[in-house]
């Protein structure tokens, strides 16, 4: 995953030279948003800025599983070890595997990523999928990051129950124990369930032969962190509440809510493989913000949404964002969307994505809107949600 990036000097400059003109809609671009598909690219010359006002927002961390993530080290340079082990008790449970397989020395090879889950207790564990995403993998991150995110929005529970023995230790996801991983393959897997007894799970590199849980039975080496990338272990926070401060009016003209930027919103905090310090998950990857918004509009102008990649400048790591999100009724239709849903990412400015456009209330009265948002692996971060309001006439 690509750890967030901060502003160079120069840009922010740039930025604030250009000031307030830079949010100004002109007629061609108003009509240009209203002509583009839902998900699609929509170019927005000299508008996008960091320098959007921001909408004041409040979080509330609502009750959610226990999080886990597996993205320190993200490359397994070791032909075989273990980059992720924690504890997890019962109850719900969140899984994010990001691995990449990185053994080059003495030569390329093949090998299996995979999760396991072993009973720590004393009687039988019963496992049930809540939420499954699982990607077959790929060196095209981009791709299995808002695909994942697709997948995982999109799932259901499942009826199907496992049984794991006390001391037995099982695959958690049975796909990635089928998967060829190539150099420089990413394994995606996102997941949630649920157990009914204590257990440890596991993220393991090892050899086509060997199954996970008799890989973890071999395998003593817990591959140290590096504190690079998003971060791993178990945190705190899994899902949040973010409700804006005030009614947004179209009056009000451009502005952007800023999520997972590690100032306005800082990262989570956790523990990670038993040791003493604290634990932070860079990026606040795979936690859901569940976004409710109340806006009208006294101008009788609509509201369109949109994002960017507002870090594209800052590095090579940075050229191209793509996400997936759940966005509630508009002009388009309520659900899932890809971004970009016709193309792998987008680039850099004047590019952005339009999400939905909200129509005014006939009457003028107040309406919210709600969004899903889970920061995208493998973009850079933040990536700015712009309220941008449009005439419809």
């Amino acid at each position: 995953m690509k750890q967030p990036n901060w502003k160079p000097l120069l840009f922010a400059f740039t930025m604030i030279s250009l000031g307030a003109q830079a949010q100004e809609l002109k007629p061609e671009l108003n009509s240009a948003i209203l002509r583009t598909k839902q998900g699609s690219i929509v170019e927005l010359p000299g508008f996008l800025t960091e320098k959007i006002p921001d909408i004041p927002y409040r979080k509330v961390v609502m009750p959610g599983p226990q999080y886990l993530i597996a993205d320190d080290p993200e490359y397994i340079r070791i032909p075989e070890g273990i980059a992720l082990h924690e504890a997890v008790q019962p109850g719900a449970v969140r899984l994010y595997v990001y691995n990449v397989n990185g053994v080059k020395e003495p030569e390329k090879i093949d090998r299996r990523i995979t999760a396991v889950i072993k009973n720590t207790g004393t009687a039988n564990m019963h496992i049930r999928m809540l939420k499954y995403a699982s990607q077959k993998p790929s060196t095209n991150y981009y791709q299995i990051g808002k695909q994942g995110l697709a997948d995982y929005f999109a799932s259901t529970p499942q009826k199907k129950v496992r049984t794991v023995k006390p001391g037995q230790a099982i695959a958690i996801d049975e796909q990635l124990e089928k998967n060829v991983v190539k150099y420089d393959e990413l394994v995606h897997g996102f997941y949630e369930f649920v157990i009914d007894q204590p257990g440890e799970i596991s993220v393991i590199q090892t050899d086509l032969k060997t199954s996970g849980p008799k890989a973890l039975q071999r395998i003593t080496n817990v591959i140290p962190p590096k504190g690079q990338n998003a971060g791993r272990g178990v945190f705190g926070v899994s899902n949040y509440r973010v409700i804006t401060d005030s009614v947004y009016d179209t009056r009000n003209g451009t502005m952007e809510i800023i999520l997972a930027d590690g100032d306005k919103d800082p990262w989570v905090e956790g523990k990670m493989d038993g040791r003493p310090e604290v634990a932070k998950l860079a990026g606040n990857y795979g936690v859901m913000y569940n976004i409710e918004m109340k806006w009208k509009s006294t101008d009788g102008k609509g509201l369109a949404l949109v994002t960017w990649n507002s870090r594209s400048g800052n590095n090579q790591w940075c050229g191209g964002m793509a996400n997936t999100m759940v966005v509630s009724k508009g002009k388009f239709s309520e659900g899932i969307i890809q971004l970009p849903a016709d193309r792998l990412v987008t680039k850099a400015a004047p590019e952005a994505i339009l999400i939905q456009v909200f129509e005014p209330a006939a009457n003028g009265e107040e309406q919210t809107i709600k969004l899903t948002y889970s920061p995208p692996g493998a973009s850079c971060l933040p990536t700015p949600l712009i309220f941008i309001p449009v005439d419809l006439k």
